[in-house]
């Protein structure tokens, strides 16, 4: 008999752990599995690419009006009479004023635990794919033999109440993290849950990645030809650290480079970034692209890939770069060992601008050592598809 299985994220916006998601669904044998998911959202960019024979379940229908604006949420549950979630949906808010996001969200939680009827289907096993509420779902409202909790990120990076968490993690069979580094990070900070990390990569798929970036056949960014064009992917917000990546810009346009560097994504300090631009007046060489359900032909038409982050898990953006064959910068944030070998298929540089700005005219003024490290990433197969295999035996 197939097991039946249950996937728990908050959306599918864009970002790693997403995308991660996605790629896993897309390789699971569904002669083995059904598979439900569960999401706070029915929305994101990566919902055209989830597989049809993955079963989203509806949104609970309290959660619905806990999600509505404040005032009319509050009118709502009072006109049903639920004047207990009338009270939990105004101390959600102001809760939420908490300005450290992480924290906010763990403490908010029971706030919202309450609006959400529990999953009246038994599975065999419930997986938070996102760290904090995906995992506590899965422990509160799921009943399932095995629950799985899936940390994306350097879990001492978030600046999370770990007292919070140990609380979910020993209701967990077992805790899967997306490298040895964060694994490590896992183990230091849990001692006692030790023997349920695992380690399972990102999947990744080259014949996929290839495929979508020979869709676009033109030259997306109209390149002119003393121009050097930089690409960056990720969230906009403090973990990526894309104000050092402006600052570069703004210092290798004063040493008269063309440089035309763009960000895909979106977030909450879009406005701070913009400003940021403009005071430097780089709005012909900096540019925010939003969003793109398919970012690999913006990839696959760059000279240079750049990830300046103050801290990651396992970038998904950085091994598509890799099989994409792109010169990759990073900053040295905990993890970048366990995705460059410095020197060999990319750099690794300090994390300030003006190491960003060495790396990148590194790339720009000495060809052979650009050639070299884009010559080494065609000799390796940079392919995950097989860490399926590792979830089929956990699960």
């Amino acid at each position: 008999m197939k097991k039946n299985i249950l996937f728990v994220i908050p959306s599918l916006s864009a970002g790693g752990g997403e995308k991660s998601l996605i790629n896993l669904l897309s390789q699971i044998d569904y002669d083995l599995y059904n598979v439900d998911l569960f999401m706070f959202k029915h929305d994101g960019i990566f919902m055209e690419f989830l597989p049809k024979e993955v079963h989203v379940l509806p949104l609970l229908e309290t959660y619905k009006i806990f999600t509505l604006s404040l005032p009319i949420s509050i009118k709502k549950f009072l006109l049903k009479g639920e004047i207990s979630l009338a009270y939990n949906r105004i101390m959600f808010t102001i809760k939420n004023r908490n300005k450290h996001i992480s924290i906010r969200e763990q403490y908010n939680w029971k706030y919202i635990a309450r609006s959400l009827e529990g999953i009246e289907k038994i599975y065999d096993v419930a997986i938070g794919f996102l760290e904090k509420t995906s995992i506590y779902f899965c422990i509160d409202k799921v009943d399932a033999a095995k629950k799985i909790g899936w940390i994306h990120i350097d879990y001492d990076k978030l600046g999370m109440d770990p007292d919070f968490d140990i609380e979910y993690f020993r209701k967990l069979n077992n805790i899967i993290t997306v490298s040895e580094e964060c694994a490590s990070v896992l183990e230091s900070r849990f001692p006692s849950e030790k023997n349920k990390i695992k380690v399972i990569y990102n999947i990744v798929s080259p014949k996929i990645i290839q495929k979508l970036a020979n869709e676009e056949t033109i030259d997306i960014y109209d390149k002119k030809d003393d121009e050097v064009i930089i690409l960056s992917i990720g969230r906009l917000d403090y973990q990526k650290g894309f104000e050092l990546s402006i600052d570069a810009c703004k210092k290798l346009v004063d040493k008269g480079y063309n440089i035309k560097w763009s960000i895909i994504g979106e977030g909450e300090e879009r406005q701070k970034l913009t400003n940021m631009i403009k005071v430097n007046n780089l709005e012909e060489n900096f540019k925010l692209l939003g969003l793109k359900s398919n970012p690999y032909p913006y990839i696959n038409q760059a000279d240079i890939y750049a990830q300046t982050s103050k801290f990651e898990g396992k970038s998904i953006a950085i091994d598509e770069a890799k099989i994409l064959n792109k010169p990759i910068i990073v900053t040295a944030f905990s993890t970048a060992r366990d995705q460059i070998k410095d020197g060999v298929d990319g750099q690794i540089v300090t994390m300030n601008s003006d190491a960003i700005v060495e790396g990148i005219e590194r790339f720009i003024r000495d060809k052979n050592y650009k050639n070299n490290l884009v010559n080494n990433l065609f000799k390796e197969d940079y392919g995950t598809e097989d860490e399926i295999n590792k979830l089929y035996k956990i699960l």
